[in-house]
């Protein structure tokens, strides 16, 4: 395994790489990134071998009250032209789907909690390593159609397109492998407007009271992060 230059998007203070970081320093990666909500400038293409996506409570049709949105999905969409490994996480997710000319739009429900996804068909793949459902952390109430050419991996009961994989070096996951204890209490802190009490919000007790599924989500991260850095 190569040592590698990754380079993650991080879209508000709150929603940073989570065990991702762990993942890299641990594989003696050099990990950069660029802050957007404080103005920082994006990197030279050719300084990066993979993009990295975080999420964020905005949304990818924002773009006339946020600035540096349509610069991000240039950066995104040059990445992927170049044949980066591109990985986009929730937010992530979105822009992905809308940089390959899918609507973002809102989902019939939020989905904020601890709830399962599965694997569509029979088909095997790299996601579920043998299982047919992984239970996860969602936070998003947003959603897209599967981009042109893309194979659809997980869905949900709440949400039809958790994940997919465009070519064999661009995914997209809705859900949140990479959290930490530390990271679930900021997404609350910040976030508990959005726990609503409908069908598929969990209240922030039930949430945290969940806390060994945080180190089997980062498991799970691990697992894919070793299957790009293995291409």
């Amino acid at each position: 395994m190569k040592n590698l230059k990754i380079h993650y998007l991080q879209h508000v203070a709150f929603e940073g790489p989570g065990c991702i970081s762990e993942w890299a320093v641990t594989g003696g990666h050099k990990l950069t990134s660029t802050k957007l909500y404080d103005n920082e400038p994006l990197p030279d293409i050719n300084d990066i071998d993979w993009l990295i996506i975080m999420g964020g409570p905005m949304s990818v049709n924002d773009a006339a009250t946020i600035s540096w949105l349509n610069p991000e999905k240039e950066f995104i969409s040059k990445c992927i032209q170049a044949g980066k490994t591109v990985i986009g996480i929730c937010l992530g997710s979105q822009l992905i789907a809308s940089v390959l000319g899918e609507a973002v739009y809102g989902n019939e429900h939020k989905e904020i909690g601890w709830f399962p996804i599965y694997k569509p068909g029979n088909t095997p793949n790299f996601l579920f390593d043998g299982n047919d459902l992984l239970q996860v952390f969602h936070w998003h109430g947003e959603t897209f159609n599967l981009p042109e050419g893309a194979t659809l991996l997980a869905g949900s009961e709440a949400c039809k397109n958790q994940a997919f994989l465009y070519g064999d070096r661009v995914l997209g996951l809705q859900f949140h492998l990479e959290v930490t204890q530390n990271s679930l209490e900021q997404m609350i802190t910040f976030g508990k407007e959005d726990i609503d009490g409908t069908k598929y919000t969990q209240p922030a007790g039930v949430i945290l009271a969940q806390q060994d599924l945080v180190a089997q989500n980062n498991r799970h991260m691990y697992r894919i992060l070793d299957y790009f850095a293995s291409k």
